[in-house]
């Protein structure tokens, strides 16, 4: 028989099933002794038997599945007619009679508060807070049975309706509960976050007040006072003026009413109550922690609850964090809690292993790849580089992971005063955003009290560069010869030669392996690989080192500024720039060919190399792309996450830039544009020395400018060539551990190949020895929830170990009224329409375009030539795209946050690259 009511007394967070997420916390708090308003639950059995009564529902869900978020109209035409059946539909005797008896316990002489409470809501993944409806005040059992069925019926509210198809919930499997609860007519209420929601900030409590009833609050009627709470210290108020309140009246229901002209900008809350309050926040989300199996750190450690690691923890119920958004109210003197559930906004924290104050840096944005990336993508990156570990080991002090994100802790930099200003101006050309969040950092209470305990020690610092300083020790005689002594013409070949056969090397150390001890060589390979490349990466800061004494010498004997952005066009030795021109070539072997082009419109991945042995010219690309797929087939958009599938496995993938390309330009045009770019150069150069040469001394003074700039052109294509080895180095990785999940998915250990991609390095190995303690499948759907949920997330460029997301700010730019201002790292001005591009892949860019995204890596090359600019979310003026689009010789602007959200395909929009914004023109 089914259970229709529980009382709050027999509700802990083990009855989400039964009565969703609102009730379960509510039972859980009245159980820990929390004080609560006495109350029941109406469970989903209770939803699921009246619904039951329904014919019709079957087939109105079937038509429910069918629509789209972009169909409002037809959302809300259905909607209002499934809300209208189930209003009609009778209320089952044995469930109303279960309703009746738990309100006549309770007290039938009370109003009532009646809540919708959904099994997914109030969760972390999700909070679908406000898209059921809630009724205050319910007087009687016919007022209380209306407002049951109507809770029911919001199951299919326009909004509700919409937020499910958006997040991938099924309207089958959300089940609703009703939440009675005993109202209680306070003077004050409102809302409280156990971190503050806006910053992040896990120490301070935040506290939005208002008199009479909360529904004001919550509803945005009225404005409420804001007060800030940190350490048991009142640390900010904010006294709005408040001139509502939402009253409950005697026949029931709640009215607005104004509120007195004395009360208007009356403080809520008194100061000893703030406080007061902020303790009863403080031990509820102690209570979450503590059923989390968290133990709390002393008072004089970090005072939140640490982030729990959701993919190393799948016996955790990711359903449930300690981070509390709660509502409540105050009648007479005593609080009251009607409500908490998680924050479901706040971005994890990386772990730390003491309890001291670090700042994190987003790896995500330094490597312009922001996607949550998957454990095995987490771990090959991080056991690749030595920093804060032994090579090739986990876990990483400096390198640490958060939300499927990796962060740099940078602590150790800003702890001396000379490194730190270096390291701030080194960020800033990085991103301009990072660099002043930075500088913000230092400014903060929190950041002054700390560095006075570290104020001038370098042991930090010297305990994070020990791994790799002999490494850099190395590569120092490359940098002074190529510096002094040897010819400039040659860089490239030195730089790239020696490397070819470290990976055959490594290749063959590795794929002769099987089993365990291939894995283990991975590993192996990985704490090797800055050792083995060492000398080709120290050529890449050659060019960063001539260019600013060519500047100065320029500015010193010509008083005019270098033309950077001439002088980078079409370098040599640029492998991303190379790759580019051989999709144009593949692009024009196509175009001879109009079989090869109908076929790659409509080719699948499983058998696009066979079907070129189909079509005319079908053997001469297929030619042409094995090359291309020799050389870069281990690359793909996000690459630095081994996780991603790469173009040679799904060459599909590359489809859309050989027919943009096609279509953008015309025969040979990709080559003769950077044959162009590379004669413009050129001849800039030339010009300059010519200057030089006519000022006195001008012939030593030429004979130094012409060996800087040599220098200078011959080394800065080589920027993408360490990190382009790398990614041929994952690439064998890749295979490897494909290889065997193969294996593991044969044995039935995993359910597809691709979920090898869940576990950690270490984890795979022990699986492959049979030691793994948990069992695969449960932990990798952990994971893969946990996945999904990083996914929705937007990682932050700064924050601090106490959960503070630091912002950073632009510096003035002179641009017109109404335009996006972001930081100019590619000279010119074009215009042009608006193609917002998310995935590569699914590009589709006409000549002349606009390419806006949210940021770009070398998978994203192949749009460029179609490009009339580049607008990105992210970057500096050294990332990926900023590089290639100066090469490019097109305008580009970067660091516009969320403009992928505020532009949309079609606008005419001006890109300045030179003053550093985006205009919309009619």
């Amino acid at each position: 028989m089914n259970v229709y009511v529980m009382h709050f007394n027999e509700v802990d967070r083990t009855n989400l099933p039964e009565v969703g997420g609102k009730g379960a916390n509510l039972g859980e708090m009245s159980r820990a002794g929390f004080p609560i308003p006495p109350g029941f639950c109406i469970t989903t059995s209770g939803y699921r038997d009246f619904i039951a009564e329904s014919h019709e529902m079957g087939e109105l869900l079937d038509l429910l599945d069918r629509l789209k978020p972009g169909q409002p109209d037809e959302i809300s035409r259905l909607g209002k007619r499934i809300r209208d059946h189930l209003l009609a539909v009778p209320i089952p005797r044995k469930i109303k009679s279960s309703i009746i008896d738990a309100w006549k316990m309770v007290g039938e002489e009370h109003s009532y508060a009646v809540r919708s409470s959904a099994t997914a809501e109030d969760l972390p993944t999700a909070s679908f807070a406000g898209q059921q409806e809630t009724y205050l005040n319910v007087k009687g059992a016919d007022q209380l049975l209306q407002a049951v069925q109507k809770c029911w019926s919001s199951l299919f509210t326009d909004r509700a309706i919409i937020y499910r198809i958006k997040n991938g919930f099924d309207h089958r499997s959300v089940y609703l509960s009703v939440v009675v609860q005993q109202m209680v007519f306070p003077e004050v209420s409102g809302l409280m976050f156990t971190a503050d929601p806006v910053t992040g900030h896990r120490n301070i409590i935040s506290i939005d007040a208002s008199f009479g009833l909360g529904e004001a609050l919550v509803s945005g009627i009225v404005s409420a006072d804001s007060y800030k709470v940190r350490r048991g210290q009142i640390i900010k108020k904010q006294i709005a003026e408040k001139k509502k309140a939402v009253y409950p009246t005697a026949e029931g229901g709640t009215e607005i009413r104004e509120l007195a002209p004395e009360l208007q900008n009356k403080q809520a809350l008194s100061d000893d109550k703030i406080l007061e309050l902020a303790q009863i926040g403080q031990r509820i989300e102690d209570h979450y922690c503590s059923k989390l199996g968290v133990e709390q750190l002393s008072e004089n450690g970090i005072e939140r609850c640490p982030e729990q690691d959701i993919e190393r923890s799948p016996e955790q119920d990711i359903e449930w964090c300690p981070e509390q958004d709660i509502e409540w109210c105050l009648v007479g003197d005593r609080f009251y809690i009607l409500q908490s559930r998680p924050i479901t906004s706040l971005y994890p924290v990386p772990e730390v292993y003491d309890n001291k104050f670090h700042v994190f840096l987003s790896i995500a944005h330094m490597q312009m790849m922001t996607d949550a990336m998957r454990p095995m993508g987490v771990s090959i990156f991080q056991g690749m580089l030595p920093y804060g570990k032994d090579p090739g080991l986990s876990p990483n002090s400096v390198m640490v992971e958060a939300g499927g994100r990796l962060f740099f802790d940078v602590t150790p930099f800003l702890h001396n005063k000379l490194l730190r200003r270096f390291f701030i101006w080194r960020t800033r050309i990085l991103d301009e955003l990072m660099g002043d969040a930075l500088e913000k950092i230092l400014t903060s209470e929190t950041f002054q009290q700390e560095i006075e305990a570290n104020q001038g020690t370098m042991k930090q610092v010297f305990e994070f560069f020990k791994p790799v300083l002999p490494l850099y020790l190395k590569g120092i005689p490359v940098i002074i010869n190529n510096l002094f002594f040897l010819d400039p013409s040659g860089i490239i070949e030195r730089a790239t030669t020696p490397v070819e056969p470290v990976i055959y090397k490594h290749e063959h150390y590795i794929m002769q392996a099987s089993g365990t001890e291939r894995i283990i060589r991975v590993r192996e390979s990985m704490g090797k690989l800055l050792d083995e490349i060492i000398t080709s990466m120290m050529y890449v800061p050659l060019p960063f080192i001539v260019l600013p004494m060519a500047s100065s010498l320029t500015r010193r004997w010509l008083g005019e500024d270098l033309d950077i952005d001439m002088l980078s066009k079409s370098p040599p030795g640029n492998v991303t720039g190379e790759m580019g021109l051989m999709i144009g070539d593949l692009a024009e072997t196509a175009r001879k060919y109009p079989e090869v082009v109908d076929y790659l419109e409509k080719a699948k991945d499983n058998t696009f190399y066979q079907g070129f042995s189909e079509v005319k010219g079908g053997d001469v690309f297929r030619a042409e792309l094995d090359r291309f797929m020799e050389l870069y087939g281990m690359r793909c958009p996000g690459e630095i996450d081994i996780s991603n599938t790469r173009w040679r496995e799904a060459p599909t993938m590359l489809v859309p830039s050989i027919i943009n390309h096609m279509k953008s330009n015309s025969p040979g045009e990709h080559r003769n544009h950077f044959r162009e770019g590379r004669k413009e150069a050129q001849e800039a150069v030339q010009k300059l020395l010519e200057h030089i040469s006519n000022v006195p001394a001008g012939s030593l003074k030429a004979r130094i400018m012409s060996r800087l700039l040599s220098i200078y052109r011959n080394s800065i294509g080589l920027r993408e060539f360490p990190k382009y080895i790398i990614i041929r180095f994952f690439g064998i990785y890749r295979q490897a551990i494909l290889a065997e999940a193969r294996v593991l998915h044969q044995r039935g250990i995993l359910e597809r190949e691709e979920d090898v991609f869940y576990l950690y390095l270490d984890e795979l190995i022990s699986l492959l020895e049979n030691r793994f303690s948990e069992d695969s499948r449960h932990l990798i759907d952990s994971r893969k929830r946990a996945y999904e949920l990083y996914k929705k997330m937007t990682p932050p460029r700064v924050m601090t170990s106490e959960g503070e997301v630091i912002t950073g700010v632009r510096s003035d730019v002179e641009a017109p009224k109404g335009a996006l201002i972001g930081t100019p790292v590619s000279a010119g001005v074009a215009e042009g329409y608006v193609k917002v591009v998310l995935k590569p892949e699914e590009a589709k860019l006409n000549k002349g375009d606009i390419l806006v995204a949210p940021f770009t890596d070398p998978g994203w090359t192949p749009l460029f030539y179609s490009a009339q600019a580049l607008v990105v979310e992210i970057g500096g003026m050294m990332t990926h795209g900023s590089v290639i689009a100066r090469e490019y010789g097109i305008p580009a602007v970067v660091g516009i946050e969320n403009v992928t959200k505020i532009l949309k395909d079609g606008q005419y929009v001006r890109v300045d690259g030179t003053r550093g914004f985006v205009q919309v023109l009619e």
